[in-house]
């Protein structure tokens, strides 16, 4: 969900997919209210216009009021019923829609035509179809700072961690991260890639499933100190 302030009194919200859009929708727009990420310090009781877009779907202004001031963030009242606003919102776009292959090329032709600087810039924010080319760029920090980005998934990280590009400063930032490193295919995948830390394979390494720890056991294809010590786990399973 990206929040924009277009003016002192109009709050632009847009949802990437609607199943963001539906999970905001059961916590809080279906109670008629919304919390706003936003640097702005406005008075509770102060009025606003609050813009929701839903990406290539509906959009819809409504009046709303904020009735809480926190750290960080605004708590609006919405006045306006909540389910004419979630199918305004999921409502088919109007006009002929954009053939996804032409919209895909679009988008790639768009990222890749960034400089390094503007890559670097975008990551943190791109959505789901800019983070699906950024994630194949050949420069490691722009795929450092993909990690960045709120919403990046599982799926993604996961695909990261398989990415020749790896580096330690990568793989030790998706390791202290609790919402990635409990994953069992992000630790797959970091203890299995040759260019994750060999400490932090070897660390990871005793909390995967059995079958693959054998496997690894068996393969040619990583450290011999990573052999080693799968062999030595396989010899106390006996």
């Amino acid at each position: 969900m990206r929040v924009n302030m277009e003016s002192s009194d109009h709050f632009v919200v847009e949802f990437e997919t609607e199943e963001e859009l539906r999970a905001e929708y059961e916590n809080n727009i279906s109670a008629g209210g919304l919390g706003l990420s936003t640097d702005a310090r406005l008075p509770e009781f102060t009025p606003v216009r609050l813009t929701l877009k839903l990406e290539e779907h509906g959009e819809i202004t409504v009046p709303a009021m904020v009735v809480r001031l926190m750290e960080g963030a605004l708590a609006l009242a919405i006045e306006a019923n909540p389910e004419e606003l979630y199918s305004a919102l999921v409502a088919a776009p109007a006009g002929k829609e954009e053939p996804s292959e032409r919209k895909e090329l679009n988008a790639w032709e768009k990222v890749r035509a960034l400089s390094r600087v503007e890559k670097l810039l975008l990551a943190p924010k791109a959505d789901r179809s800019e983070r699906g080319i950024l994630i194949q760029d050949n420069d490691a920090q722009v795929i450092y700072s993909l990690l960045k980005n709120p919403r990046i998934t599982l799926e993604e990280v996961a695909r990261i961690t398989r990415s020749p590009l790896l580096t330690s400063s990568i793989a030790e930032l998706i390791v202290k991260t609790t919402q990635w490193s409990v994953s069992p295919d992000i630790r797959s995948g970091l203890v299995n890639n040759p260019r994750t830390p060999p400490l932090v394979a070897l660390r990871l390494l005793p909390t995967l499933p059995e079958p693959e720890i054998r496997r690894i056991a068996k393969s040619g294809g990583v450290s011999q100190a990573l052999k080693q010590a799968a062999l030595k786990i396989v010899i106390n399973y006996k």
